[in-house]
């Protein structure tokens, strides 16, 4: 499998129909304005993104990919990583968030800067650039403030958006902190509007009432119109989208969310989904992804689709190498690779998604069937194994009375019990 490196769709003239193509647009201002700001001369264009912790996530990614896609259309991107915003936090539907130490901020400002880059190139004719909102923010008073920005901004207009909406009629009511947050993010497109001639803001649609507040206080201040576009929230089966505030959030940081972990994720798309996600989480063509709909519908159990999709997304978050070996991995576990060739912090990653026991050597691997809830019973798994269908490191357990050698443990430290096809555990060496 050979990976698509960042490139534009041929078959559209204007990158604003491979955007809309793509499903990128959810809600956004003035189409025909917009198709003919980015079909014409290169402009600067923005995100925003708030170090509300150490790591993005997949609602992000979306972002960063289409400032990708923007940036090879040759616009140039400005990738906001809000020192100052991320000190207060957008409002969130349910509850005040907690305000994090002021070094702590710094520290992930820093971690995110570093993310971001990976996904922009800083060369070329439309370098990106990477700014921090504290840069223009920390030096100003609350006079100047409420004097050059706050005058603008209209009480009723605020009130009336969705998310202090929500939070107005909840137990927690919302703080003026949280209320004046989308004073403060107009306030960044304002200003890079002026230092940098940014036109255009990019974000989630839950995002829109910030946005919008951005391209209403421009107006007002220079007499200008600017866009944004909103994009449509990334949402798992059940409705609730991908975020940290959810619970359901996929880490793009290693350390967070493994690639192993990642690239299953993506592995395991619906049929239902896995289209949408390949127009939004890669650059394979309009005519490539078109063939794959057609596998899908023709074929889906082959699942090519998402087996393209897991290795595009996974190679543009990590890098071929680790994707390429998450995929043995994958492999792997499931018989049709050598585990032993794993190395140790991918087997680690994979054993972690799996269901868990202990054991040392001389332990029975009936135990560890139950243990990890292979088996209900010793019975069952006595069972299960005359019947051939147990394995221990992808090898055919024949003896009821089996047991753990020490040579089992690969790397020392891990050894994968298998009952099936499908059905996996891992047996963590006892220490």
């Amino acid at each position: 499998m050979e990976r698509h490196l960042p490139a534009l769709d041929p078959a559209f003239d204007n990158v604003w129909d491979e955007l809309k193509w793509r499903g990128l647009v959810h809600v956004s201002t003035n189409e025909d304005q917009l198709k003919e700001l980015l079909g014409g001369k290169p402009v600067g264009y923005y995100c925003g993104f708030d170090p509300t912790a150490e790591s993005l996530h997949l609602g992000h990614l979306v972002q960063l990919i289409l400032l990708r896609r923007l940036q090879l259309a040759g616009h140039r991107p400005f990738a906001l990583v809000g020192g100052a915003t991320g000190l207060i936090g957008d409002p969130r539907p349910t509850a005040e968030r907690t305000l994090n130490d002021e070094n702590v901020v710094a520290d992930w400002v820093e971690k995110i800067k570093r993310q971001v880059a990976g996904y922009l190139s800083f060369e070329g004719d439309n370098p990106a650039q990477v700014v921090n909102n504290l840069d223009w923010t920390e030096n100003l008073s609350a006079i100047d403030f409420l004097r050059s920005v706050g005058k603008h901004f209209r009480v009723g207009t605020m009130l009336k958006k969705d998310a202090v909406v929500t939070r107005l009629a909840s137990e927690e009511g919302i703080s003026y902190t949280e209320f004046s947050y989308q004073i403060l993010q107009g306030h960044d497109f304002l200003q890079l509007f002026k230092r940098h001639g940014v036109m255009l803001q990019t974000g989630g649609s839950d995002q829109w009432g910030n946005l919008v507040a951005g391209i209403d206080l421009v107006h007002k201040v220079e007499g200008e119109d600017v866009h944004a576009i909103g994009t449509p929230l990334l949402t798992s089966s059940d409705g609730r989208k991908f975020s940290k505030s959810e619970g359901t959030a996929i880490w793009i940081n290693a350390d967070a969310t493994s690639p192993y972990a990642f690239y299953q994720f993506w592995l395991n798309t619906t049929d239902e989904d896995v289209i949408s996600r390949l127009k939004v989480f890669t650059f394979l063509n309009s005519a490539e992804i078109s063939d794959f709909e057609r596998q899908v519908a023709e074929e889906p159990f082959k699942r090519a689709a998402q087996k393209v999709l897991a290795f595009e997304a996974c190679s543009i978050v990590h890098g071929e190498e680790a994707t390429r070996a998450a995929m043995a991995a994958s492999e792997a576990l499931f018989g049709s690779g050598e585990l032993a060739e794993i190395d140790l912090a991918t087997l680690n990653a994979a054993a972690m998604e799996l269901p868990a026991a202990k054991a040392s050597a001389g332990t029975l691997i009936t135990e560890a069937l139950v243990e990890s809830g292979l088996t209900s019973s010793a019975s069952e798994a006595r069972r299960a194994i005359a019947q051939g269908g147990v394995y221990l490191n992808n090898q055919k357990v024949d003896a009821e009375t089996a047991v753990f050698e020490t040579g089992d443990f690969l790397h020392s430290e891990v050894a994968i019990l298998r009952r099936g096809k499908k059905a996996l555990a891992s047996v963590r060496k006892a220490k």
